[in-house]
């Protein structure tokens, strides 16, 4: 916990920190709400479904061109630019509901404009953490933005749905109100968040570039764009085909229901943790244990179709799960010039992010098609197979403990010593 409290006394961290927690708790309660607006604005499961969609596709979206633009604007204006539309977007939403003009139409454009605003906020917020941490806090830094995002998850559906109960416009106005006071935050930030000078033949289509082959052009950054997606896609669809067999046998809502709030509190164990584990064990080794733990925690799931089970499957790989992350996206940040961070950071979360949509359906076809114990043993084995990218990597096994990070980030390099020779 030392490392918690030495970082507590970075303001500008702070202030980032406390600013982004507040209204990522807003965004996960309106999550919970937009598709039961849309559900009673139209009777449609599917238009419910599209609301969330939509939202997805606009942050997805924005997500590489707001990488250039941090590295290119200043990165506090675009934070607070981002909040500062939210407040209004959403509050468009609350004026409509209050009077009764609410319509389908304008709730997805919000969704769709709100997701846009969140693709702009989420790479200038790594850039500003890059600029303001300690190459030897980053960790400690990362490992309270994975807490930051399981304490919204945990808090997000429970208020979502007891405002939403109250009125349907009542979870808009929370978020609202969040994201002010995220604005109003994010202005105590006293750091110099300017962007380095571009060069005199900047484009945006060649800044772009840039970030991509620098990702490429390194090893373990390379194999990284390999295996987030296919573990992303793996693993989500391995806890949503779970999830698919407990509503299948009929277990009441709030069994399924605890089942995330296992899986919510563990998530805060297991970044409270992770900067202990990041410095004690060598980052690369780390990293394939963690992508290896779903597989011997998912095995009694096959066996054993119980909330119970898939709590405690869950709930121990996501307690290991924040140290990984953790770990890889602090070592990525340090080898990574200030002045790519936020082209970096985006195309990775872009690369990430595009296979999530196709987990629920590939969970559904195979629950379709095989028997649930079978279905469940398929994605085990398609978990390992993805295991096998990073493990079989030396780019990876070779990253060693963070006090070691500076000697393979050389700026004078063009490529990681150690990782060259991957």
């Amino acid at each position: 916990m030392s490392s918690f409290r030495a970082l507590s006394r970075n303001h500008d961290f702070t202030a980032l920190w406390v600013g982004a927690t507040v209204s990522e708790l807003g965004t996960r309660i309106t999550a919970f709400a937009m598709p039961l607006a849309a559900y009673a604005l139209s009777g449609s499961a599917l238009w419910a479904a599209a609301a969330e969609g939509i939202f997805l596709l606009g942050m997805v979206a924005m997500l590489l061109p707001a990488g250039v633009l941090a590295d290119r604007r200043h990165r506090l204006r675009l934070m607070r630019f981002s909040l500062g539309s939210g407040v209004v977007l959403y509050g468009t939403l609350v004026v409509a509901g209050v009077s009764g003009t609410l319509t389908l139409p304008h709730l997805l454009a919000v969704a769709l404009a709100t997701g846009v605003v969140t693709g702009l906020f989420s790479p200038a917020e790594y850039s500003a953490i890059r600029s303001i941490v300690s190459q030897e806090e980053l960790p400690t830094a990362l490992s309270q933005q994975q807490a930051r995002q399981h304490v919204a998850g945990l808090l997000g559906g429970p208020v979502g749905g007891a405002l939403f109960s109250l009125a349907r416009w009542a979870p808009f106005a929370a978020d609202a109100v969040t994201y002010a006071i995220g604005w109003l935050l994010l202005g105590r930030v006293r750091a110099d968040l300017s962007p380095e000078p571009a060069p005199s033949d900047s484009h945006p289509v060649r800044d772009l570039g840039e970030g991509l082959r620098f990702l490429w052009d390194r090893p373990f950054l390379r194999v990284l764009l390999v295996w987030s997606p296919a573990a992303n896609l793996s693993i989500n669809a391995l806890f949503f085909l779970a999830l698919l067999r407990l509503i299948e046998a009929g277990f009441p809502a709030w069994q399924i229901g605890l089942v995330e709030t296992a899986i919510g509190a563990f998530g805060i164990l297991g970044a409270l943790a992770a900067p202990r584990l990041i410095d004690r064990y060598a980052t690369g080794p780390l990293t394939i244990v963690v992508a290896w733990s779903f597989v011997p925690l998912s095995l009694p799931l096959a066996l054993w179709n119980h909330p119970w089970a898939l709590a405690l499957a869950a709930s121990v790989g996501m307690f290991l799960n924040p140290a990984g992350n953790a770990g890889v996206m602090a070592y990525r940040m340090a080898i990574t010039p200030p002045a790519l961070i936020g082209r970096v950071q985006s195309t990775m979360q872009f690369t990430s992010m595009l296979t999530m949509p196709l987990a629920p359906v590939l969970a559904g076809v195979l629950l379709s098609v095989l028997d649930g114990g079978t279905a469940v043993l398929a994605l085990t084995a398609f978990v390992a197979a993805v295991a096998l990218i990073p493990t079989l990597a030396r780019s990876v096994r070779t990253v060693p403990r963070p006090r070691d990070w500076p000697r393979l980030a050389d700026p004078r390099a063009d490529l990681d010593p150690v990782l060259a020779q991957a």
